[in-house]
This record gives C-alpha cells, structure tokens and sequence, in this order.
C-alpha cells in the first residue's frame, strides 16, 4: 500500500505593492494652482517646459483633471501670460506710487526702472508676454488690454513731461517712441542675450540698464538755465550802485 500524501500547505501569496494613489486634490482653485505650477515650469525651463500633463503633476492631480480648466496647452500658455502681465503691470503700479507726483520726469524715470528691472528678474515671463510665439494674442484680450494701457501710461507721462517744459525736444511723437524702444529694447536685448558681446557681465545688466535709461533722460531734459543763474550770482555778489 502506498502512504497517504500528507496535503502541501500552500504557500502565503504575496502582495503585489501597488502604486500610490494619487492623493486627491483638495484646494479649492485648481485653475490657480496649475497656473502657478506653469510659471514655475517656464522659469526653470522656458516657454517650451509647459505642458499640461507636467503642471496637473505638479499641482498633484491626475493628467486629465486640468481640462476642465485648461482643454489645450494653448489656453494653459494664455493663463500664464495673462498672471506674468498683472505680474509686470503691479510691478509697474508699484513703482509709480512711490514717484514724485509733480515731477513727471521723475515719474517716467520710475516707471521705466520699474519696467526694466521685472524684465531683468523676470527675463521668460517677459518673453512670454513680448512675443507672439506663445499665445494667440487676439483671444487673450486682457493682455492685449493691460499692455495697451502700460503703452499709454508711458506716453501720458512724457506728455505731462512736455506739458511742464520739462523735455528739451520739441517733437513729443518722437520722444515717446525713443521711450517705449529704450525699455522693451533692452529688455529684449537681455533676453536674446546680447549683453555679453558688448562686455556686460551678468551681475552688471541691471546696472547699466539704469545707467542707459538716466543718460536717455538726460538727453531728453530741457538744461537748467545756466546762464541765467550765473547771472543772477553775479548781481548778487557785485556791489550795489550808490544813487547820486
């Protein structure tokens, strides 16, 4: 006779570990999120970093909940430009808060630092925000308005400038094109990275962008009246006639 088999004990099935499970999103303003989560990923990579997929990773959420938001990467880049405009714009509102009010020289000198350096700190959201490459411009009409206004701001002050005799050119047209091309020239010029062709370190373009935009000023600035001051020293210190 055989002997009866003792049965095997089966052996203890092991778990397969799962993937973690995303954790879901409990914020309230997911648009929000994955804009910031966007601008993150331009100012580490540029404009072509962005992806819909990478901010719904970001933000923590699954590659298909940002759609309700953003449906294409189109409307993911206009949301960026629009947060780098009012970004740039309270930048530039700002700087004016703290301007001399009766002095609109003084003013556009502020505004135009104020331009400057965001663009220098921020040289992709500018990018962003300069060119047409990224975002259809004719949808996103907040940029389009916010820039329009930035442009008049610009223009308004020079004008208040000529108005109080402040500018020595009689042509105003020109000296507010000469103003607008110096800011966003420069800023470009940054960005395409022409600086260190012309010897400007890193460390030094914030610098020489104030230095630029102080002799623009000074070539604009009606000169004080030497001469007349000259003279009136000169009757001051000469002795008085005596009557006869």
């Amino acid at each position: 006779m055989r002997q009866a088999t003792k049965p095997r004990s089966a052996k203890p099935r092991r778990r397969t570990a799962r993937a973690p499970v995303a954790k879901p999103y409990h914020h309230g303003d997911l648009r929000r999120v994955l804009i910031d989560a966007a601008l993150q990923l331009v100012g580490e990579g540029g404009p072509e970093a962005v992806s819909v997929r990478e901010a719904a990773r970001r933000a923590g959420v699954s590659p298909g909940a940002p759609f309700r938001h953003f449906p294409s990467r189109g409307a993911l880049m206009q949301a960026v430009a629009e947060e780098a405009q009012r970004r740039f714009r309270a930048e530039i509102e700002r700087a004016l808060a703290e301007a001399p009010a009766g002095d609109p020289l003084g003013r556009f000198r502020c505004l135009g630092l104020a331009y400057l350096r965001w663009a220098m700190r921020n040289p992709t959201h500018f990018e962003i925000i300069s060119s047409r490459r990224f975002f259809d411009h004719d949808r996103a009409a907040g940029v389009s308005r916010d820039n329009a206004e930035l442009i008049e701001l610009t223009e308004s002050t020079l004008a208040q400038a000529f108005a109080q005799g402040q500018l020595d050119s009689g042509d105003l047209k020109q000296v507010q094109i000469a103003g607008r091309a110096l800011v966003y020239g420069f800023a470009r010029m940054n960005i395409d990275g022409h600086f260190p062709r012309w010897g400007v370190a890193d460390a030094e373009v914030e610098r020489t962008a104030e230095a630029v935009l102080d002799l623009f000023i000074e070539g604009i600035a009606k000169p004080p009246a030497v001469g007349r001051k000259i003279g009136r020293a000169h009757e001051a210190l000469s002795p008085r006639r005596r009557s006869d």
